[in-house]
């Protein structure tokens, strides 16, 4: 599996239970160095790691959509889940890596209907759903940071709703830290590189 790997906080973790009736675990404690039950612990979560579906991941386990096919379904496993309300995600990629097409697949499978505009020029676009209401930011023309405290989006993003930011950065320190951060890379063709990054308790649950 080809990755682009990205510094980010290594949250949802499980702990994974260990057969004590396995061979090698049940000599005394004292047995054998304490190397060998770190290569077994390292072995257990690799082999976890391996089993994953191929388009579901986590910044320790990056993943690599084939096809516009795998972004639509992993937009669709996001958005069935409950903790998509009032989430905000940031979608980091150079241009044509594919942010506003994974954005517009979230808005249709949570119900959007009709064509989902890039908010390149407007700044954002603004969604009303049944019992959810979604915003979709593009911060590409920003010249300075402040122009997000100018806008007003401070109430926006302290309230209730779905958020969906493509180039954060251009916000700087004025935006709140994301609950997720996706980051896509080209490989080529139809090929993208997904680095999942979650921040935060909410979005640990989106990758549960």
């Amino acid at each position: 599996m080809e990755a682009v790997t990205q510094p980010c906080e290594q949250t949802g973790l499980r702990a994974r239970k260990i057969d004590a009736s396995h061979a090698d675990l049940g000599k005394s404690q004292f047995a054998g160095p304490i190397a060998d039950l770190g290569q077994q612990q390292r072995t257990i979560e690799l082999t976890a790691v391996d089993k994953h579906p191929p388009i579901v991941g986590s910044a320790l386990s990056p993943l690599t959509w084939q096809g516009e096919d795998d972004t639509r379904t992993f937009a669709e496993r996001l958005a069935a889940h409950p903790a998509i309300a009032d989430a905000f995600i940031a979608l980091h990629g150079e241009l044509g890596a594919g942010k506003t097409t994974l954005v517009r697949h979230l808005l249709r499978a949570l119900g959007v209907q009709g064509r989902v505009k890039s908010p390149t020029y407007a700044v954002v676009e603004a969604y009303e759903l049944a019992g959810l209401a979604a915003w979709h930011f593009d911060f590409y023309r920003f010249e300075d940071p402040r122009e997000w405290e100018d806008a007003g989006f401070r109430d926006v993003f302290a309230g209730p709703g779905l958020k969906l930011a493509e180039w954060p950065e251009k916000a700087g320190a004025f935006l709140p830290e994301a609950d997720l951060d996706i980051r896509i890379a080209v490989l080529g063709d139809d090929r993208r590189a997904v680095t999942l990054c979650p921040n935060t308790p909410r979005g640990a649950e989106l990758l549960a």
